[in-house]
């Protein structure tokens, strides 16, 4: 939301909440903490079977104890909504397109983007195809949830809601299963693949061949970063792959400048998410990192990997795992124990790890038997089709047919709804439609006939796997029950969207790895186009099949690394992505492993925690030497001189790695702002290591020329020149005169900015909601990935890896882990941002997992009765 209609809608109780702190500071905190759920002593939870018991460590980190599966689900929501609620509702209200109804007209374009993907519409049908067993789970969650909200209305629930008289209002509507289900939706929105790329290329097309526009996205390179499965073992396939760039009409361009200027204004969607969009920046990605493409504005991506026992200290495997997400506060996971106090067909859990508020069960952990670990496949899984449009038709295979439409009301605080008009063709939603007709509604002017006489009209429609409904609730259920191998790829079978690279480890010494996911197989073309919609040519065939998916069992390595890379060999015959990270991070990961094997003998959990840790940059390694070489003035060489003896670690302090990002910043917009379209700029991710690796080889490129200096024609070494020049003076205004002097965590800080009121410009609210800053070492495509926007004003942090865990088979108890912030939602609570030192500092806490574990670290106890 812009800023001056959130002030608009808090300024009156910032002033009220600013004179009460002037002249009743004691009240205001009273106020403010009265929301605080109650951790110990005894409360009725009506639907329980027996009473739960519900123990927390001295983090306030939740482990629930039942005897039955239904007691257990109905517990963690009653658990969920005491920390968590107000951010389960501002979910269901963003997957819905309800925000407006909270924060204003400002949001009606967001809604709209989200009421013509339909994605609450599309839960609604997915809930009948779940099992009658899961949707038995969704529905003792959602009871535990009302049961907490029957006794907790407004500034008992949240502060949110005592704040939300400008907002929220204070009695929330009872929680359902759809709302857990619409969720899932805006994971797989954020985790969705090439979509920007798709619109990037086309509107790069309009100044560049395609040729040129080709160098921008350079292919994989098997032939010096290993992709996931390897293995001679692996499982084979037999597709052919299909070429093709379609021709398209004229209007295509303007088409997708319109869904570009849609995307970029309804930034908020998905998990890094919030109503200033949270920090995400413009490619986003979710749970498992390197999705909207493993370059990105944030430079997102994520880490898992896995070792066997033959090169582990305790003979047995130890795992790995760390999402890179947009930074929120408070944190997208909260950690979770669920046990069945007796295993029984019937009570199958024992299990703990990272979850989603607002969904039962656990995302990424273990139980008892198994750990897995989830990292961003990056299928492409969305296709753009060009459209011609007339009126409420559409032209497919020669023929007119009807577009189907409905109409959809969003309500607006303080204002008549808006009504809007939805179309979609046989391929999906009109993208092309929202941005204008939000526009003319907002304004009440007539909508009249779209299409122009005599002609056929250009629009955008998107496919995509998220907007057929599926079954990837289902999916976690089973993992978290899974007890083997071959359970665990039953259920990853169920995962379909979003696709995602699983490894997979178990008590009994086993490792492996999963490919996931509902991706299509297209008719013609590659994906990485526009295509048209008006012929079947370009159709999907159906999907790629679950036992045709990488898959392996053990490798003769002894361990598996995934970190966005690509998946399978070139020679793999099905094509699931054109844009996995290049290799760069995954490589990393593998060198350390091979060292501390080769050097240790064995790996333990202090070597897995210090790789998580590691911010060795390998694009500096690369482009160092040429820096190094080159003639700069007497100023500038004295910065030049730091990249001597540096080690390309980028840690908080360090000077040399302040500089190069600079550097690297500056060679980037010199280089390739002159000739690309301010939206395609570049994010200074993996990708673009990659494309000025290769250029770094043709000192005499176009691209290092700067088409707008006509008289001069510059060449690379020219070009790295001024980005130092231009370095230097910028460090030397914002830091120190003396290079010596210069830290990389001055210029690269992380700000937790709370998703609703955390971006007001009100001090009091953001004071209360929002921490930091933290200086932090890292950086973009290091294995400690805080991502930072390139094409941004600054270097501050856009992506973080959102928690870390290690997961020792041979003792669960001796596993470690650590979320980004806290388990609690409450900003008076002292579990908020407990875990961020820790986080900060690369540190981990002790993960109990064992009822005696659990009983022995526990600092409260709730006991939830019948």
């Amino acid at each position: 939301m812009r800023r001056p209609l959130l002030t608009r809608l808090v300024l009156g109780l910032a002033i009220i909440l600013v004179f009460a702190l002037v002249a009743s500071a004691g009240a205001v905190i009273v106020s403010v903490r009265r929301s605080l759920p109650t951790y110990d002593g005894r409360a009725a939870l009506p639907g329980l079977t027996a009473k739960v018991d519900v123990r927390r460590d001295t983090l306030g980190v939740p482990q629930i104890y039942a005897d039955s599966s239904e007691d257990l689900f109905r517990a963690q929501g009653y658990v969920h909504a005491q920390d968590r609620f107000f951010e389960m509702d501002f979910r269901r209200h963003l997957t819905a397109g309800r925000l407006a109804e909270w924060f204003g007209r400002d949001l009606v374009e967001t809604d709209a983007l989200v009421r013509t993907l339909g994605w609450r519409r599309v839960a609604e049908r997915e809930f009948p195809l779940l099992s009658v067993q899961t949707r038995g789970y969704l529905n003792a969650y959602a009871d535990g949830v009302n049961a907490y909200l029957a006794e907790h209305s407004g500034s008992r629930l949240s502060v949110e809601y005592t704040l939300g008289r400008l907002g929220p209002g204070e009695r929330p509507e009872a929680w359902t299963p759809v709302d857990s289900l619409a969720w899932l939706k805006a994971m797989a929105w954020d985790l969705r693949a090439n979509l920007d790329d798709e619109i990037d290329r086309a509107l790069a097309s309009t100044k560049l061949s395609p040729p040129r526009v080709g160098e921008l996205y350079p292919a994989y390179p098997f032939d010096r970063h290993t992709p996931i499965v390897a293995d001679r073992r692996a499982t084979p396939a037999s597709v052919a792959r299909s070429p093709g760039r379609a021709a398209l009409p004229a209007g295509t361009a303007d088409a997708l400048r319109r869904v570009r200027e849609l995307l970029d204004a309804s930034a908020p969607l998905g998990v890094g998410g919030g109503i200033e969009g949270g920090g995400r920046g413009r490619d986003g990605e979710g749970i498992g990192g390197g999705g909207a493409g493993a370059d990105g504005r944030s430079g997102l991506g994520s880490n898992s990997w896995v070792i066997a026992g033959k090169h582990t200290s305790t003979g047995k495997p130890l795992l790995a795992n760390d999402p890179h997400l947009a930074p929120t506060m408070p944190s997208v996971w909260h950690q979770t124990g669920l046990h069945c106090r007796q295993l029984s067909p019937t009570c199958r859990f024992d299990v703990a790890g990272f979850g989603f508020a607002g969904v039962p069960g656990v995302v990424i952990g273990h139980n008892h038997q198994i750990a897995w670990g989830f990292t961003n496949l990056g299928a492409d899984v969305m296709d753009l089709y060009v459209e011609r449009l007339d009126g409420n038709t559409y032209m497919y295979d020669g023929e007119r047919e009807p577009l189907s439409t409905r109409r959809e009301l969003i309500g607006v605080k303080g204002e008549e709804p808006v009504g809007i008009e939805v179309r979609a063709t046989r391929h999906g939603p009109l993208l092309s439609d929202v941005h204008d007709r939000v526009r003319r509604a907002m304004s009440r002017s007539a909508t009249g006939e779209e299409a122009r006489k005599g002609g056929w009209q250009t629009g955008v429609s998107l496919r995509w796997t998220a907007l057929e409904p599926g079954r990837t609730a289902e999916a976690i259920f089973r993992l978290n029950a899974a007890r083997d191998w071959t359970q665990f790829r039953s259920a990853a079978e169920l995962l379909e969207v979003p696709a995602q690279n699983l490894v997979y480890a178990d008590v009994d010494g086993h490792i492996g790895y999963q490919a996931p996911g509902r991706i299509p197989v297209r008719r013609e073309g590659t994906g990485e186009w526009a295509v048209p919609g008006w012929t079947t040519r370009y159709e999907w065939d159906g999907w790629v099949p679950f036992d045709k998916l990488p898959s392996v069992l053990d490798p003769e390595q002894g361990y598996l690394v995934t970190a966005n890379q690509s998946v399978a060999p070139a020679s793999y015959p099905y094509r699931l992505t054109d844009r996995p990270a290049y290799g760069y991070r995954s490589d990393r990961i593998g060198d350390l492993i091979r060292t501390a094997i080769k050097k240790q003998g064995k790996v333990d959990t202090a070597t897995m925690l210090r790789i998580q840790a590691d911010t060795y940059n390998a694009n500096a390694a690369f482009l160092v030497p040429y820096l190094q070489k080159v003639k700069v003035d007497g100023f500038t060489a004295q910065a030049q001189e730091l990249f001597a003896g540096w080690d390309f670690r980028q840690g908080a302090d360090s000077a040399p790695a302040a500089y190069f990002n600079a550097v690297w910043r500056h060679l980037l917009a010199l280089t390739f702002r002159d000739e690309i379209p301010q939206g395609a700029w570049p994010g200074g991710g993996d990708r673009w290591y990659e494309v000025v690796r290769r250029l770094a080889t043709q000192p005499d490129s176009p691209w290092w020329d700067d088409v707008r200096t006509k008289k001069v024609r510059e060449d690379r070494d020219t070009m790295l020149a001024k980005a130092m020049v231009r370095a230097r003076a910028e460090l030397t205004k914002d830091l120190a005169k003396d290079p010596t002097r210069w830290r990389w965590g001055k210029l690269h800080q992380l700000e937790l900015v709370n998703s609703s009121f955390g971006s007001s410009g009100i001090g009091p609210l953001e004071r209360l909601f929002n921490r930091g800053p933290y200086e932090v070492a890292g950086g973009s495509d290091a294995v400690l990935a805080t991502g930072w926007d390139a094409a941004g004003e600054d270097y501050s942090v856009t992506s973080v890896p959102s928690m870390r865990m290690v997961v020792d088979l041979a003792d669960l108890d001796r596993s470690r882990w650590i979320n980004l912030t806290g388990v609690s939602g409450h900003p008076s609570s002292p579990h908020y941002n407990d875990q961020i030192e820790e986080w900060v500092g690369g540190k981990t806490v002790p993960w109990a997992f064992t009822r005696r574990a659990v009983t022995k670290a526990a600092g409260y106890h709730l006991v939830l009765a019948p």
